[in-house]
């Protein structure tokens, strides 16, 4: 059933005449009207056909000229999850529960950063971490790398102007940066040793 604004409903076309009245009087007064109704239809079926043709040669330009998407959320956790994503100069484990634990020799002296990571559906992989050395500590800074899907492959850059560069090929690549993920924490010996020389008093 359809309802049209400013009308009572329908159960009918609208282009379909009522078939109430059966006389020849109101055969002839609906005569007059009839004609012009059913070329209005004709039309309005006309257009319609024509639009849905349109619509449908025009489909493949559209999904051709659609940018490739980002990878959702649930995508991201599973490139992160219960990984070590290894440094040149340390390395950092992205905890199932969300926490984040990092180590660095550093330039001057070892340091240690402890927070949580997060992912969005807009492709975005964020680290919230609050660095310490013996020397310094910071409060919670945020890095965010954000995420594309190019003709099957994953590119990652580092937000807000960073370069693209391959994170994931389809087929795993030696050059890709995820080379550098292993499964589960395995520098965590070294992220403990850093922490107590961090913190040591001596």
């Amino acid at each position: 059933m359809r309802t049209l604004i400013g009308t009572a409903p329908e159960t009918t076309s609208p282009c379909e005449p009522r078939r109430a009245g059966s006389g020849r009087t109101d055969r002839l007064a609906r005569r007059g009207w009839l004609v012009p109704l059913l070329v209005a239809c004709g039309q309005l079926a006309f257009s319609g056909a024509a639009e849905a043709a349109a619509a449908k040669n025009n489909a493949p330009v559209e999904a051709a000229a659609k940018p490739d998407s980002a990878p959702s959320a649930f995508e991201l956790q599973l490139l992160y999850a219960d990984r070590t994503w290894n440094w040149k100069n340390g390395a950092a484990y992205f905890g199932m529960d969300r926490r984040l634990h990092a180590w660095t020799k550093g330039e001057d002296s070892p340091a240690v950063g402890e927070g949580r990571w997060l992912v969005t559906e807009k492709g975005k992989m964020c680290m919230e971490l609050a660095w310490r050395s013996k020397t310094y500590s910071t409060k919670p800074q945020r890095t965010c790398y954000s995420h594309r899907v190019e003709k099957g492959n994953i590119e990652q850059r580092k937000d807000p102007d960073g370069t693209w560069y391959d994170f994931k090929h389809a087929k795993d690549d030696p050059a890709d940066e995820h080379q550098k993920f292993e499964a589960g924490n395995t520098k965590g010996a070294q992220f403990d040793e850093t922490r107590k020389l961090v913190d040591s008093k001596g």
